[in-house]
């Protein structure tokens, strides 16, 4: 669908804000990549920067909405709102949400309390933090989830109320920029399971990754025989991040696996998805995995 149709799809729209539409893309959320993420981040850059411009509604497909809404939020260099919005069913389903996370995903960019508050993201009636929230089911509407936080609010009918804010840096306060930013660094997500193999680590790298991020059993554990080529591979200067593949929880710093030691960096509430988007975005200003342990808390 295009951006029109779906405006033009939503009753008494034109109530809330004054709305124009601009085609960024129209691809499926799974072929999300790179190069439309910087390309959506500078125009929707552009677009804050302009007088006439109070605020920014992205409609997306939901299988990478929680990645390309973090990315936004540390990218986007306003206090201006940007919130997106999703649907689960599609636009021939009976009872479709498209049109309803539209109409109160514009009541949230209205809402002047929505300033400084980075990307949101709006589905179901509930407002989330980019940072905190994830896709958490295949099919339901209530799919998205903030699960170690809780949600940023609730919308009903265009009727907003708000809970905690965010203590993580995010838009104005975050340091990176994409001003001579043409391309990201390739950062892998691996898998971690029973019996797990090192091989594909070695074809990671081999392939040109300059970050790994291991979606970790437990608190973000793996096999032996893993941990020693990554610590391998630490040391030859790819950044290691230990994330989970469980749902909710925390990977903690120096807890089963010693990261010190290994010169690794623990993903704290960040999933794998997030993390690699955070991992990449630090990889444009270091190396060090020190300070990107750092950015790991701060952001």
């Amino acid at each position: 669908y295009d951006v029109n149709s779906l405006i033009n799809a939503v009753p008494n729209l034109g109530k809330l804000a004054v709305i124009t539409g601009e085609q960024v893309a129209n691809i499926g959320s799974q072929d999300m990549s790179d190069e439309v993420w910087l390309k959506l981040a500078k125009r929707v850059n552009a677009v804050l920067a302009e007088s006439g411009i109070d605020g920014v509604l992205i409609t997306h497909g939901t299988d990478t909405l929680e990645e390309t809404s973090y990315f936004l939020s540390l990218v986007t260099k306003s206090d201006k709102p940007v919130v997106m919005v999703g649907s689960m069913r599609p636009a021939t389903a009976i009872s479709a949400d498209g049109p309803g996370n539209i109409y109160n995903g514009v009541a949230v960019v209205a809402d002047p309390r929505a300033k400084g508050k980075g990307t949101l993201v709006v589905l179901n009636d509930t407002i989330h933090y980019a940072r905190n929230v994830m896709k958490t089911d295949t099919t339901s509407v209530q799919t998205f989830q903030s699960l170690n936080r809780g949600p940023a609010g609730v919308v009903h009918t265009g009727k907003i109320a708000w809970f905690e804010p965010m203590d993580k840096k995010q838009g104005k306060a975050s340091e990176f920029s994409l001003d001579t930013l043409e391309k990201l660094p390739r950062v892998d997500i691996i898998y971690a399971h029973a019996n797990m193999s090192a091989d594909l680590i070695d074809a990671a790298i081999k392939n040109g990754a300059k970050g790994l991020v291991i979606a970790g059993v437990g608190d973000g554990n793996m096999t032996t025989p893993a941990l020693d080529v990554l610590t391998q591979v630490a040391k030859n200067g790819v950044v290691v991040v230990r994330s989970t593949r469980l749902a909710a929880g925390l990977v903690l710093r120096n807890n089963e696996v010693n990261d010190d030691e290994k010169g690794f960096v623990a993903s704290g509430e960040l999933n794998p998805a997030k993390s690699r988007v955070l991992l990449q975005l630090a990889l444009t200003k270091t190396t060090d995995p020190v300070l990107i342990q750092k950015m790991f808390y701060e952001y």
